[in-house]
């Protein structure tokens, strides 16, 4: 019953829903499954965590979430990107394509039927 429990919060913890609510629902089995008077402090973990659950879609989870990433923000993080200057830019040349250099080659004109190449015209 205690891995069931732990499963399930690891898993509202990763906000994996679907293995989530399985494993609470394994656990509520488990729990089901004893007297009342045992196990009285996993099923009080076990209430807790269907209150996460059960929580994680409503605005005051989201506004936790919300003051949560905020107060983790650390004073020395990244500095902002420069902003861009809004005059007006020069419009950008499109980059030709690379040509490929296919060093000292002679072609051979007469094999491609052009005739002998030192004949002049």
């Amino acid at each position: 019953m205690q891995q069931a429990i732990s499963l399930a919060n690891m898993t509202i913890n990763k906000k994996n829903w679907s293995a989530a609510r399985y494993a609470l629902s394994r656990a509520r089995v488990l729990a089901d499954a004893l007297p009342a008077n045992v196990a009285v402090a996993e099923r009080e973990r076990l209430s807790a965590a269907r209150k996460r659950f059960a929580a994680r879609n409503t605005p005051a989870a989201k506004k936790a979430k919300q003051a949560k990433a905020t107060a983790t923000k650390r004073a020395g993080g990244k500095k902002p990107a420069p902003k861009k200057s809004t005059a007006k830019s020069t419009v950008k040349q499109p980059k030709p394509a690379p040509v490929r250099d296919l060093g000292d080659r002679f072609i051979n004109r007469a094999a491609l039927g052009y005739g002998p190449t030192n004949e002049t015209r």
